[in-house]
């Protein structure tokens, strides 16, 4: 494994990050924790989660998981970077009028700690808003954020689906505090998802952001599993919505990932890990198979002819904003 710094902080994070979120509804705990197991024996320090995963009627299982693993001892706790996150209604059915699709220090206060317990866990290296507030102020954002730096319950601040300008608030009212601020955005970025490359990685790069990846296969379109998927999976449905343009493109995608003699969905990653932007795409396995096979895509080096041809399937804008289309 290989390791980076998350955006400008001195945290060292794998390349590859863990995704949970189908721990419990698509992956039986006792699957999870092998894969857990298998990360931490193969480098991967990095893992992701969030307060809701579990789905409706179970959120808060995901974390559940992930701490009982903890439980175990071994050291497991200590060698894993653990990010959560924030924003969404729990299913406590009487939390009242503050626990909508928002975040206030009252309830950013509250879903910690409550995430600390599922966890089984004092503290989270990254606290992340899973969505950007617009009626929120950033003084009583970073109001409830800061004091949980200082405390020692949170070591960094990120943030997740925020628009670039968004990021820009952000920084500018944390300066004013002489406060670090965000530290990194997670955010949906694929071959067939290059938006972000107009405005949200330059942005990021400019301001010391890391970005983490989130559905690098954009949601198995890039898994190989699409063009030939299995009976009743969820692959197959996709697929039956694939325009002709879209299977004429998988195609081409498919035989360049044959010539280069490697899985399209380790391509996908390797592209992404070119990327000097990107801190570490998110993998969300369910089978420990999946995860020890996505391993390989950390030694995988695209060729500059291989990458030129990843851009003819896959054209993005066409670079940074405002170039990509002003000039």
């Amino acid at each position: 494994m290989t390791y980076t710094n998350l955006g400008r902080t001195g945290l060292k994070v794998s390349r590859l990050c863990l995704g949970t979120m189908n721990f419990g509804p698509r992956t039986e705990e006792r699957d999870a924790f092998a894969i857990m197991d298998k990360a931490l024996e193969a480098g991967v320090n990095f893992f992701d989660t969030a307060n809701v995963y579990g789905g409706e009627g179970r959120r808060g299982w995901t974390e559940e998981i992930v701490g009982r693993w903890f439980a175990q001892g071994g050291g497991r706790r200590e060698k894993v970077v653990l990010a959560t996150k924030v924003y969404n209604p729990m299913d406590e059915p009487n939390d009242g009028p503050n626990e909508g699709r928002f975040l206030s220090l009252y309830k950013i206060r509250r879903h910690l700690e409550a995430s600390f317990k599922r966890l089984q866990t004092d503290h989270v290296e990254l606290y992340q808003m899973h969505h950007i507030d617009p009626d929120l102020s950033w003084e009583e954002c970073w109001g409830a954020f800061e004091p949980l730096v200082n405390q020692g319950k949170v070591d960094y601040i990120g943030s997740s689906n925020f628009a670039a300008r968004h990021i820009c608030y952000a920084q500018a009212a944390a300066a004013k505090r002489n406060f670090l601020g965000l530290v990194s955005e997670q955010h949906k970025y694929s071959l067939n998802c290059r938006l972000p490359e107009l405005e949200l990685l330059p942005a990021a790069k400019e301001l010391g952001l890391g970005v983490i990846a989130w559905s690098p296969l954009d949601g198995a379109l890039l898994s190989g599993a699409i063009l030939n998927p299995a009976p009743g999976s969820r692959s197959e449905q996709r697929a039956k919505n694939l325009s002709a343009e879209d299977r004429a493109r998988l195609t081409e995608y498919a035989k360049l990932c044959k010539d280069l003699g490697e899985s399209e969905a380790n391509v996908a990653l390797a592209w992404m890990l070119a990327n000097p932007a990107i801190t570490a795409p998110i993998i969300g396995p369910r089978t420990l198979r999946q995860f020890e096979d996505s391993l390989r895509a950390v030694e995988i080096k695209l060729s500059g002819e291989a990458l030129k041809k990843l851009d003819d399937i896959f054209p993005g804008p066409g670079g940074a904003a405002p170039q990509a289309y002003a000039w």
